[in-house]
């Protein structure tokens, strides 16, 4: 039974129906939709992870921020983003510095490096999201990612 005909048994079924099967469940299906979408992201992009590049991507849109801000901009805890960071720092692709004001206050940057990472990464995370929506009609993309948002 395809992933398709998994999702259309979940959205028709009858109200009254108890039984439970796993692979009809929201959680068991965005799991294995997830984990088509990071083994594509990992045959284009294998030297980053999704988190790393997530972070990378969002300091190319706006530039020098707040280790803590990068993480809510990227859906990340601060111990999470702190990890992501430092293994970013480590291969020279951000950089770090304390805020003139509030030396407590990480602020996280790219790095020249970094820069040319995420300019050369950008086309291929296009491709990306075109590959793991490849199954979808233009009209199921805009519905599914509208209603994904709603979710998120």
């Amino acid at each position: 039974m395809s992933g398709e005909d998994n999702l259309l048994r979940l959205v028709e079924a009858e109200e009254g129906d108890e039984n439970y099967h796993l692979q009809d469940q929201v959680g068991f299906i965005l799991r294995k939709a997830h984990q088509r979408h990071v083994a594509i992201f990992a045959s284009h992009i294998g030297d980053l992870t999704p988190p790393q590049f997530a972070a990378l991507a969002k300091l190319h849109d706006i530039g020098e921020t707040s280790q803590n801000q990068l993480g809510t901009l990227i859906a990340m805890d601060a111990a999470t983003v702190k990890g992501v960071i430092d293994r970013l720092k480590a291969r020279g692709l951000v950089e770090v510095s304390k805020h003139e004001v509030d030396k407590r206050r990480l602020l996280v940057n790219l790095t020249p490096q970094g820069r040319e990472a995420i300019e050369r990464l950008i086309p291929l995370a296009r491709a990306i999201t075109e590959e793991t929506l490849a199954p979808l009609t233009a009209k199921e993309t805009a519905t599914f990612l509208r209603l994904l948002a709603k979710l998120a």
